[in-house]
């Protein structure tokens, strides 16, 4: 597996640390990680109905994601979750920890990354680096190189949102 912050320094790519308790949900993340300045994040790692495609989709943290309508958006059959085993098989990580730096694991390029067009309006964006025991704030130019480095493209997207009645 690669080291993370050794390849993020041999590309010149600049980040921020910051340290906090383990975090494996959106409220957990709320309560435990440092407030920062950036787009905080939640991704999704999801495959379709016959197993041949992976994606990795990157959102607000707060955005609830309609599973039905994302999957006519990225043109593919039924989305459901990647197991565990199919995350640790292509980025190389444990749930929990799932983030845009997983992709340095993807050599192969069998995932396919969407990010939702709100989070690239931000100056920065909040990353695990690849244990969810620290964020890092990595300022969006950076990111867009360390996605060139790792040999994926931005794909910016409107991820639909579940509407919620109310």
């Amino acid at each position: 597996m690669i080291d993370i912050y050794e390849f993020l320094d041999s590309k010149n790519i600049s980040y921020e640390r910051h340290d906090h308790p383990a975090v494996f949900t959106v409220k957990e993340a709320k309560l435990l990680s440092p407030k920062l300045a950036g787009a905080a994040t939640k991704n999704i790692f999801l495959r379709d109905k016959k197993g041949s495609r992976n994606f990795l989709v990157t959102v607000p943290q707060d955005k609830q994601v309609d599973l039905k309508a994302l999957s006519s958006a990225l043109d593919s059959s039924r989305l459901s979750f990647g197991s565990p085993e199919r995350l640790k098989t292509h980025l190389g990580i444990e749930p929990g920890s799932v983030s845009l730096l997983a992709l340095v694991n993807d050599t192969e390029n069998n995932v396919e990354v969407f990010i939702d067009r709100e989070i690239w309006e931000d100056t920065a964006i909040l990353c695990h680096p690849l244990v969810n025991t620290s964020t890092l704030v990595i300022p969006r130019e950076s990111m867009e190189r360390f996605l060139e480095k790792t040999g994926h493209r931005v794909q910016l997207i409107e991820v639909p949102a579940c509407v919620i009645e109310r």
